[in-house]
């Protein structure tokens, strides 16, 4: 077994079931089948699945096989964990657009050459009304309705689709079919997880081992998801990743440089010991540099220094002609960084918008060349029709 391996999961995992079994399978010198479902409801991953993907990283350096599942099928009925309303229920084209960039994102962390990449529709979509039948009828009712979620949900009188209750059953079938040894995901997953060793069982395996891990909270503080639209994505460019990162609360830095940093526990400490605003950047640094590359962090750093700290204006400022110059709350409208007029005045009335470095109200009427500014990332040049 790689005690290296052992110990890295013991340290990071909130739960492994069973722990036993799974250290004597390594201490064996097994080679394992690792999976980890993921599906497509956004077109981006975001930084809290390098949680994920770093475990998944970690098994691969110690020889084992790595197995993704894209959930093309699952996505469209929609995972109930943690909700407290049924999920809308995607389209196919939908789940395919989300779905093209995924694996690009995956291995910027694993290794291709020991990743398995299937979609669940390969053998989801092939079911029969007869197999669908005979999957349900491997566990009860009540094993499903006894998830949390549902629980709340029944005793709060709000409607569980019925369509939901095929959700557990259709990814356990994902484990079945790629016969996993382990499964990992976030500690909202580990129902499903569970209910999947169960499924295993009934159809003669050997019950997947489990393991769960923290899951990250976005920039709002609420988790992080790609549902709520409060995510860092992976694939998003250097600029964005680092200002995002920026704007995170002081109190969720050390979280985030222990969980997705990828820096030894000696490094992380040094940069907990340089003060908040100094941890903070040498987060968003490492993230940039962990995704695009050691020039762009440096260049995304510069870009933030000289637009925020030293409130320089960037080169390349974007124009945009104001229908109404006399209407500020609809300019930040229509430029798109607020979804609804209600949004945006709540934040010109919060001291949220700048006209030429002032903080101005919801009445002011905007000049051809004013530099707009509002939040940390949103800046043009006013121009008049």
């Amino acid at each position: 077994m790689s005690a290296v391996l052992w110990e890295w999961l013991r340290e990071r995992a909130v739960q492994i079931h069973v722990a036993d079994h799974l250290c004597e399978r390594l201490r064996r010198g097994d080679q394992l089948r690792v999976k980890l479902g993921l599906d497509p409801t956004a077109p981006d991953l975001h930084v809290g699945h390098l949680v994920q993907l770093d475990a998944l990283r970690a098994f691969q350096d110690d020889g084992h096989i790595v197995v993704l599942i894209i959930g093309d099928y699952t996505a469209q009925i929609g995972d109930p964990s943690g909700l407290s309303e049924t999920r809308p229920m995607l389209s196919r084209e939908q789940v395919d657009a989300n779905a093209k960039t995924y694996v690009d994102q995956l291995y910027k962390v694993l290794d291709p050459h020991r990743t398995e990449v299937h979609r669940n529709s390969e053998w989801l979509a092939e079911m029969t009304a007869g197999d669908i039948l005979r999957l349900l009828g491997k566990q009860t009712l009540q094993s499903v309705l006894q998830r949390e979620d549902f629980a709340q949900r029944l005793d709060a009188g709000a409607p569980i689709g019925a369509h939901e209750i095929l959700y557990p059953f259709n990814q356990g079938y994902d484990s079945v079919a790629i016969r996993a040894d382990v499964e990992i995901g976030g500690t909202d997953q580990l129902f499903n997880l569970l209910f999947g060793r169960e499924l295993q069982r009934a159809y003669g395996q050997e019950p997947q081992d489990v393991a769960v891990f923290p899951l990250l909270e976005g920039p709002d503080g609420r988790r992080m998801s790609k549902s709520l639209g409060n995510y860092i994505g992976i694939a998003e460019p250097a600029e964005e990743i680092y200002g995002k990162t920026m704007s995170i609360p002081d109190r969720l830095t050390e979280t985030y440089l222990r969980l997705v940093s990828g820096l030894p526990a000696q490094e992380v400490d040094r940069a907990l010991a340089l003060g908040p605003r100094d941890a903070k950047a040498a987060l968003a640094r490492r993230l940039v540099e962990r995704l695009h590359g050691a020039g762009a962090a440096a260049a995304a750093e510069e870009d933030f220094d000289r637009r925020f700290r030293r409130r320089e204006l960037p080169d390349d400022l974007k124009e945009h002609t104001a229908r109404n110059p006399a209407d500020l709350v609809g300019t930040l409208v229509e430029l798109g960084w607020y979804p609804t007029r209600s949004a945006a005045r709540r934040v010109v009335e919060q001291g949220g918008a700048r006209v030429n470095q002032h903080t101005v109200g919801v009445d002011h009427a905007l000049d051809d060349g004013d530099i707009l500014q509002a939040g940390r990332r949103n800046v043009v040049r006013v121009r008049l029709g």
